[in-house]
């Protein structure tokens, strides 16, 4: 990368230089946004306060794993520095807050820490600069963040506010951010949506123009809406397993239906994690008390959502413990540590929560990801990290499938028998289903799935039986 000190490249050699968008904030949702701005042609000045990630950045490694980030990163370095030095934002002609707003293990968002940054940052940013804020923060936030830095510059010295909810996902980071299906944009005025259009039609023109206080809550609003479906589809498919029918086949039902459609949030699996979800019903939540109105059917999701995420433990419990606890001794193999394929983040993830679970109760735990090489301190003391899949599962008592990693298909059903003592899988998700899920001797557990469920593609093909086994009595 070219160092800080280093100027912009102006595109010739007798044009006055181009003044940058400022990037501020360079963790994920920072990373991409500067990587992919520099990949449609603007000049990108990336800030942070940390020297560590800003140095690990001119050296062209991104502080978290994001398919093709490092890539993009290397092909854009001409357009691109990095510094923790705030006075240069002096130099910028737009800024970009992007930074990951820190969630605590209750899901409650450290508001304040990024307004706080954010404003003290912006007050090198010259007089009038738009600033576009991305960051996750509950709605209300821009305009307390302009009211911030209005305290910190003056009203003489005021900026402009537009809000595009961050809209990323982790490991599709990059094609979520060049071709959206469209962007959500709020703004105050004309002239800030002709600037702000010009910036974001290099990825899309299909933009959602609205007030920002709508555009804020519009993200609250579609996090809990898939929140919902997935908590809703999760307990339909606890009823599935009592009675018998197949939560899989249901869903698939449901997204037959035109209202519905069929990339519906609606497969069964683990309760959702990694906090993005639970972080804006707990955002709705909030405001819904402030506002002195109720919220049951966000309480609801929430308190489904806790309940679903015993289901692995209970099966667990079911199938190898007694009296509600683990055996002591017992070997668990782990599929799967981060919180979602394509991404090395473990914050959050449900997966480790449960290798801590079992390690309390005795049990020994081989975990496998492809993405993960070294653990926590902490963690690394009690859980073996094993190089490939089938060396987590040898000898094991049961193979949990936490993350499903596509490469977990791959894995020979016949050599998984022979690694495990005995071949029981359980995968909530469902993901190895129609492959080692249907080995003979494999007894494979899903949520939703009832004792013995014909597996056909439509109601017009034969019935074929898969070994599964229902975690309710």
């Amino acid at each position: 990368m070219t160092s800080a000190a280093a100027a912009l490249p102006s595109g010739s050699s007798t044009s006055p230089p181009r003044a940058p968008i400022a990037v501020i904030g360079l963790w994920h949702l920072g990373c991409v946004t500067a990587a992919c701005l520099a990949q449609a042609g603007s000049d990108v000045l990336g800030i942070d306060t940390d020297a560590y990630v800003v140095g690990e950045l001119e050296h062209g490694r991104p502080p978290i794993s994001e398919p093709g980030l490092s890539e993009l990163l290397a092909a854009n370095t001409a357009r691109m520095r990095f510094s923790s030095d705030a006075r240069l934002l002096a130099q910028a002609r737009q800024a970009w807050i992007t930074f990951d707003t820190p969630v605590d293990d209750d899901d409650r968002a450290d508001v304040d820490v990024v307004l706080d940054s954010s404003a003290e940052l912006l007050a090198h940013l010259p007089d009038g600069a738009l600033v576009i804020v991305s960051s996750q923060l509950p709605v209300g936030s821009v305009a307390r963040l302009q009211a911030r830095c209005a305290a910190i510059r003056g009203e003489h010295r005021a900026l402009r506010f537009a809000c595009v909810p961050e809209n990323l996902r982790l490991g599709n980071a990059l094609e979520c951010f060049r071709a959206p299906e469209r962007i959500v944009a709020g703004v105050r005025c004309e002239q800030d949506r002709r600037e702000l259009a010009a910036l974001l039609a290099p990825f899309s023109t299909d933009v959602q123009w609205m007030r920002v206080e709508s555009a804020e809550m519009t993200k609250h609003a579609l996090n809990s809406f898939l929140a919902t479906s997935v908590a809703f589809i999760n307990e339909v498919a606890s009823i599935c397993e009592a009675v018998g029918a197949d939560a899989a086949e249901v869903a698939r039902g449901l997204k037959s239906e035109q209202r519905i459609g069929p990339h519906a949030y609606l497969n069964p699996g683990d309760a959702f994690a990694g906090g993005t979800l639970a972080r804006d019903i707990t955002f709705l939540r909030a405001l819904a008390e402030r506002a002195s109105l109720p919220a049951h059917v966000l309480t609801g999701v929430a308190d489904s959502n806790v309940a679903h995420r015993q289901w692995t433990r209970r099966t667990l419990l079911k199938l190898l413990g007694s009296n509600e606890r683990m055996h002591a001794g017992q070997l668990v193999a782990i599929w799967g540590l981060t919180y979602k394929p394509g991404t090395d983040t473990l914050r959050r993830s449900s997966a480790i929560e449960l290798c801590e679970w079992l390690i309390d109760a005795g049990c020994a735990v081989r975990a496998h990801d492809p993405a993960v090489s070294t653990l926590p301190p902490a963690l690394a003391e009690q859980l073996e990290l094993c190089p490939a899949p089938l060396a987590a599962a040898a000898d094991a008592d049961a193979l949990v499938v936490c993350t499903p990693w596509p490469a977990y298909r791959d894995v020979p059903a016949e050599q998984l028998v022979h690694a495990l003592r005995q071949p029981l899988v359980i995968d909530p998700a469902g993901s190895l289903r129609t492959g080692i899920g249907a080995h003979p001797c494999v007894r494979y557990v899903c949520v939703g799935t009832p004792p013995v469920a014909p597996s056909f593609e439509n109601a017009h093909a034969p019935r074929v039986p898969v070994r599964a086994e229902s975690t309710l009595g």
